[in-house]
Order: C-alpha cells, then structure tokens, then sequence
C-alpha cells in the first residue's frame, strides 16, 4: 500500500533521484506534463530544484505516492501568494510512474492534495489538462467543472499542436 507523504525541501532534496526518474518516465509515457521526450537528467533535475525553492518559499507543496522506498506518484499545488487569490492554488504536474498505474494512486493524490488544500485554507482548485487524456475524465469524476479550452496550447511529440482544457473544482 503506498503512502502519501507531504515533502520539505530537505525530503525533496533527498529524493531527488527517484524524482527526476518519475519525471522522465512520465514525459516518455506521453503524459502532457510541460516536456517532450526524452527529458534529459539535466532538465528534470533542474525543474525539481525549481520546485524545492518553491516549498522553501511556501509557494509549492509536493505530495508523493511512496511504495517503499520508490517514488510512485506526485502531485503539485502551486499556491498563489497575492492578497486577493489566497484561496486559490494550482494542481500541477500530477504524474504516477508506469510501474504504479492502474493501482489507485491517482485517486489517492488527489484525496491528498485536495485535503493538504484544504488544511491551507484554499477553496478554489484550477488545473489543466490535454484534451482527451485520461486525466480529464478523472478529474470530470472528481467532480472539477471545465472553465473552458484553448486551441494549440502545447506541442505534442510528434509535433502536433493539441488543445488544452481548463478546470476548477469549489472545495
């Protein structure tokens, strides 16, 4: 059974390999996370130095699926830090590694970083999502509203534009 743990920087730090792993699997299966494949170590490793100077600065929170020692999942809440969108945070790069799939650790993030926006007092949820993924129907499950969509947001890798769908979800 994995367990979801909320990382500090230091955590973060030392997971760093297995972090930078997920991420690359996650880019090489497809998923429409903000790279094309192959992710180089350097990159990822560089995106996951960005995002553990965001939880030093309290902007970020990062919650990962653990299966003992392997990082199976993560998920992301880029909180937004203005006075007046305090009560509102992103849910961003949420990846489970291939191994993992079809387990429920989707499910399972996103009870957390839901409950984890919850206890910090955020009670509008956005996200995107490629259109058509399998994502998107989780989310519609979950119960998140599309906001809208936006025509040739992101290249795939085959070099195709694809169309991006946002939502929210009232907490």
């Amino acid at each position: 059974m994995a367990l979801v743990e909320r990382l500090t920087a230091e955590r973060a730090q030392a997971l760093l390999p297995e972090l930078v792993l997920l991420l690359q699997d996650t880019v090489d299966s497809g998923a429409a996370v903000g790279f094309l494949p192959p992710l180089s170590d350097e990159e990822a490793r560089g995106f996951w130095l960005g995002a553990i100077a965001d939880i030093k600065r309290g902007s970020r929170l990062v919650l990962v699926a653990l299966e003992g020692e392997r990082v199976a999942g993560a998920v992301h809440l880029a909180m937004v830090t203005r006075t007046s969108a305090l009560h509102r945070a992103e849910v961003q790069k949420f990846c489970v590694h291939r191994d993992f799939r079809g387990r429920g650790l989707g499910t399972l993030l996103m009870d957390a970083v839901e409950q984890a926006a919850r206890e910090e007092g955020r009670s509008l949820l956005v996200l995107d999502t490629r259109r058509g993924d399998l994502a998107e129907q989780m989310y519609i499950r979950r119960g998140y509203v599309e906001a809208g969509s936006i025509p040739g947001w992101a290249l795939n890798p085959d070099g195709q534009l694809h169309d991006t769908v946002f939502y929210y979800k009232m907490l």
